[in-house]
């Protein structure tokens, strides 16, 4: 019983599931009156035309007498009640496709409600599914209030801003609110945080981050009071607030409608910039004329309108250096290299002593700290609370430096003479340079003072591309420290410059192997370094020498390139060699970077084959096809000769070719490479033209004459002359043709054999078979099996050259060769054909004659055996009655 239940089950099912099914949009559908209403209908599973007609009608009651709203197939279709609205377009139908309509209403009625039917005609072969489908419409009055409190017009930068809007309506159906705050700035308009419409609260992706850090808080309220409270705010939270109120409904299948919405704006607000209010200034509590070893003691005052919402960073300059920092967080960080590595300064404090006073103490003065002293304050606002991981965000809401305060120490410099005088001056590229500085009146240098020298290079006018300008080459400290400048540490780790000490007052720079570079003007600068109170080292004095020129009359390096063909790439296949040989002027020993180049045309662009570096290292240049880099080789032939091979020439690299060669200089082994100079060589050129092979065709037979039953052979031969390919590289098609002699003069295809070996027999009327028999690259046999008369005729042969061109690298089709024609003939032998017959009729005839001669003796022996005499009866009328 079960089974058939199932049975019927699934036989019901299979037959519903193609009946007709019209569906509407779930209802009842809850809408405000005055608002756009729309309703969608669908049908599908029917049969007939695939675009289907739509009539929708409505009534008040479920039950209710139903009146003719709109048709997608008859305009006249609409009652005459509602054909006003339907002509001025307040009520459509819009089809979205096919099968699927919506019907529209601009501005819905309270006395559009009520249940709308959505009726499809048939077009089915048979009445199955439904035709028609309703819905319920409830239309409630617009009772949605937004009503907005006007925030404060100005708030400092760092205060909050509470946003309260109250949005409220009547509840006489389930319907839901939601609230949506942005802000709004010129033209564009930006959602900060939507609440509803079930609880639920999404952010603007603007406000995400700080809404997570909890600088952006809902505070729901009673009676419908919502209030956004946007917390630290910065000049960039300025804007006009809005506040809009929606309503909703939830419909069956989950899915939320806004039924309206009312949109308010609550005010504009400014943010006062920090700066405007944030006021520094600089004081001192003792005198500004110090001796070394006294304690200084600054003082800085901060001031600003919301002083207590930010957070300050303090910071203590000298002469723009940085001394100490206070952060906002309170760390204080003292800045140990504000002196530069010329000296050091003073032990430095820095403590709040008040709300916005910081003091800075410097204790144990010496000459360093003199100077210009000003105080930055900057001030931070904090973006974010402090819930959403305790730390917040930070922003530089504003940064003040106050009134510069001039301290002076007093103290006694040491004093000195400098001079600088040349040991070795180059007269040519490559040779020494040597420079000594003398220190000489040394006076009030204190018991362990120290001297360091730092020297100076300044480029003449016209050697670099850049202006002039000083560059330090190093220096000695007071330690006898090496610290080399940026642009000479390499030729220092080298070897190739040199800084010594080579007395106490005398310091020497040496540059072994002089360049153009190095030609300019040279100083060095003396300081002298003593100890201060707490036992450190800090400088005192610093004088500077006259400058001192070095140069020469520099030769500049030349050098000439020269091609040559030393393979000339005379067909395609060939292979091309050029080779570049290098003379240098002025330039001693070098490396060569070598680019091979080549154009089509001379007026064409430029593309560079491969390259050679210094080191020897070979590149493909971007114009090289990676499938034939095996065929371009590029090598170092000689000191100063380089040859570039190109393998299996094609027409697509005919054109100009030549060498590209730069040559560099090192000062000295494992440095890096210097350009020197550059030159092109002439142009080679690649011209040829395309001659493939030629082809010839013959065909012939050993015997033109044979028997029937036997066989024929006939030989097709191809040959092949000029720029004869390998014999990988070619192949042939090969098509054989017979006419005949006796029946009209008609030539047909026997058999062919194309490129790949593949073999194709014709239809033929004959009872002989054919083959097709390749003896070698060349020659080609047709083999004619069990010859008939109906063989005999003219046969030729028809071959299609292919070859792979060395010019292009692909199978190139050659013209088609026609044979000559030989004839065939099939012999018939009349005694042959007739002694078969004559020896089976004599064999025919004495079997009949032997087999009737046996048959007769038989018969006698079987009919006559009873030889007796019966005599004749007497009795005649006996005699006469047996006749």
């Amino acid at each position: 019983m079960n089974r058939v239940l199932a049975l019927v089950f699934v036989l019901f099912m299979l037959g519903g599931g193609s009946a007709r099914v019209v569906e509407v949009s779930p209802g009842p559908l809850i809408r405000v009156e005055g608002q756009p209403v729309s309703i969608r209908c669908d049908v599908h599973d029917y049969g007939g035309p695939r675009e289907q007609d739509f009539d929708w009608m409505m009534s008040h009651d479920a039950s209710g007498e139903k009146i003719n709203i709109i048709s997608t197939f008859d305009a006249s279709y609409s009652h005459a009640s509602l054909s006003q609205r339907v002509a001025s377009g307040d009520i459509s139908v819009v089809r979205l496709q096919d099968n699927q309509v919506e019907l529209k209403v601009a501005e819905v009625k309270s006395t559009d409600a009520g249940y709308y039917w959505c009726q499809t005609p048939s077009t089915d072969s048979d009445i199955k599914g439904n035709y028609k489908k309703e819905v319920q419409l409830i239309v409630i009055p617009n009772t949605l209030k937004v009503s907005p409190q006007t925030p404060s017009p100005v708030v400092p930068e760092g205060s909050d801003i509470t946003l309260s809007c109250n949005v409220t309506r009547d509840l006489a159906q389930p319907t839901y609110l939601s609230v949506t705050w942005s802000v709004k700035k010129g033209t564009s308009s930006e959602d900060i945080l939507v609440f509803g419409p079930q609880g639920d609260v999404v952010v603007g992706s603007k406000f995400a981050r700080r809404f997570a850090d909890g600088g952006i808080r809902l505070v729901p309220g009673r009676n419908g009071v919502f209030e956004l409270v946007v917390s630290r705010v910065t000049t960039s939270d300025g804007g006009i607030y809005e506040c809009n109120g929606t309503e909703w409904t939830h419909e069956d299948g989950g899915k939320w409608v806004k039924i309206v919405e009312s949109k308010r704006e609550m005010g504009t607000v400014a943010v006062t910039p920090t700066g405007q209010s944030l006021s520094v200034k600089a004081s001192s509590s003792s005198s500004l004329l110090l001796s070394p070893g006294n304690m200084l003691t600054l003082l800085c005052s901060v001031t600003a309108d919301n002083l207590p919402a930010l957070a300050l960073e303090v910071t203590w300059l000298a002469d723009g250096h940085d001394i100490i920092t206070m952060e906002r967080s309170g760390v204080v960080i003292a800045n140990t290299s504000s002196s530069g590595g010329q000296g050091k300064r003073g032990e430095a404090s820095l403590e709040r002593t008040a709300v916005g006073e910081y003091r800075l103490g410097v204790r144990g003065v010496s000459g360093e700290d003199g100077g210009a002293y000003v105080c930055r304050v900057r001030a931070f606002v904090e973006k974010g609370g402090r819930s959403a991981g305790g730390g917040g965000r930070w922003h530089m809401a504003a940064e003040k430096v106050s009134s510069v305060v001039t301290v002076k120490v007093a103290q006694i410099k040491p004093s000195f003479t400098v001079t600088l005088d040349p040991v070795l001056t180059p007269q040519m590229t490559a040779e020494p340079t040597e420079l000594a500085c003398h220190v000489t009146n040394i006076t009030h240098l204190p018991v362990g003072g120290r001297l360091a020298v730092t020297w100076e290079h300044t480029a003449l006018p016209g050697v670099s591309d850049n202006p002039p300008a000083s560059h330090p080459i190093g220096s000695l400290d007071g330690h006898g420290n090496l610290l080399p400048g940026p642009l000479y540490t390499e030729r220092m780790k080298g070897g190739a410059l040199t800084l010594s000490r080579v007395q106490p007052n005398t310091f020497r720079l040496r540059v072994l192997r002089t360049q153009e570079i190095d030609m300019g003007q040279y100083t060095c600068s003396v300081s002298a370094w003593t100890v201060n109170s707490q036992g450190d080292m800090m400088k005192s004095a610093e004088y500077q020498s006259s400058p001192q020129t070095v140069r020469w009359d520099a030769k500049k390096p030349s050098l000439n390139v020269v091609a040559k063909q030393a393979r000339e790439a005379s067909v395609g296949g060939a292979t091309f060699e050029m080779s570049c040989t290098v003379a240098t002027e002025n330039i001693g020993e070098a490396g060569y970077s070598v680019l091979i180049q080549s154009q089509d045309s001379l007026e064409s662009n430029v593309r560079t084959i491969m390259t050679l570096s210094p080191d020897n290292v070979v590149q493909h240049g971007g114009a090289t096809d990676p499938n034939r880099r095996d065929s371009l080789v590029l090598t170092k032939s000689g000191p100063a000769e380089f040859r570039f091979r190109l393998a299996g020439v094609q027409l697509s690299d005919r054109g100009f070719y030549w060498c590209d060669i730069t040559a560099c200089t090192k000062q000295q082994a494992g440095q890096t490479w210097t350009r020197a100079t550059r030159a092109e060589s002439n142009k080679v050129h690649i011209d040829f033209q395309e001659n493939g092979p030629s082809f010839s065709i013959a065909i012939k037979s050993d015997d033109s004459s044979v028997y029937p039953w036997e066989t024929a052979k006939m030989e097709c031969s191809l040959s092949v002359s000029g720029s004869s390919p390998k014999t990988d590289d070619l192949a042939y098609e090969v098509r054989w043709f017979f006419t005949r002699l006796r029946g009209g003069q008609t030539t047909s295809q026997v058999a062919s054999v194309d490129r790949f070996g593949v073999v194709r027999k014709d239809a033929r009327n004959s009872s002989s078979d054919v083959s097709i028999e390749r003896k070698d690259t060349h020659t080609y046999l047709l083999n004619i099996h069990g010859t008939q008369d109906s063989d005999s005729g003219e046969y030729h042969c028809v071959a299609t050259p292919w070859y792979l061109s060395a010019s292009t690298g692909a199978w190139t089709e050659a013209a088609e060769l026609t044979s000559t024609r030989i004839f065939l003939t099939v012999k018939f032998a009349v005694w042959d054909s007739l002694k078969l017959p004559l020896l089976y009729g004599i064999s025919a005839s004495i079997g009949v004659g032997l087999f009737s001669l046996v048959l007769g003796l038989v018969c006698a022996q079987c009919c006559c055996r009873n030889t007796t005499h019966t005599p004749r009866s007497r009795n005649k009328l006996m005699d006469l009655e047996m006749d």
